[in-house]
C-alpha cells in the first residue's frame, strides 16, 4: 500500500484512537505507517510494552530489523520474561545472520513459553 498522508494524521486523536489506527495499519500490512503512529506511542507512554511490540512488529516486517532489534531490546530490559519479545529479537538476529546471538534468545523465549523440545 503506497498512500500518502499529512503528517499530523499520524499524531492525530487519542492515544486510544491512535491505538487502534495503528493496529488497522498493521492488520492491513501497511507497516510502515502502523510505525508512524506507533513511534509517537511509543514516546508518550515508553513504559507500556503493548504498543513498543507492536512498533517492533512493524519495523521487523517492513525489513527495518535493526531498529526492531533495539526495541525489542528495549523490552526484554524492561521485561526480562516476556516470551514473545524474547522469540522475536531471536528471530530478528536470525534475519541479520547473527544467529550465535539469537540463541540464547530463543533458547530463553522456548523455555518461558514452556516448549522444551528445542532445549
Amino acid at each position: 500500500m503506497n498512500t500518502t498522508y499529512e503528517p499530523a494524521y499520524y499524531d492525530h486523536g487519542t492515544p486510544a484512537e491512535r491505538w487502534e489506527r495503528a493496529q488497522l495499519f498493521f492488520d492491513a500490512q501497511d507497516y510502515a505507517a502502523a510505525a508512524r503512529v506507533l513511534v509517537g506511542l511509543v514516546e508518550e507512554a515508553p513504559e507500556q510494552t503493548g504498543p513498543r511490540l507492536l512498533l517492533a512488529r512493524s519495523y521487523y516486517h517492513s525489513a527495518q530489523l535493526r531498529r526492531a532489534e533495539a526495541e525489542l531490546r528495549t523490552i526484554v530490559e524492561q521485561d526480562p520474561v516476556e516470551h514473545y519479545a524474547r522469540l522475536m529479537l531471536g528471530r530478528t538476529l536470525q534475519r541479520q545472520s547473527r544467529h550465535d546471538e539469537a540463541e540464547p534468545h530463543l533458547r530463553v523465549a522456548a523455555a518461558l513459553s514452556g516448549d522444551f523440545t528445542e532445549l
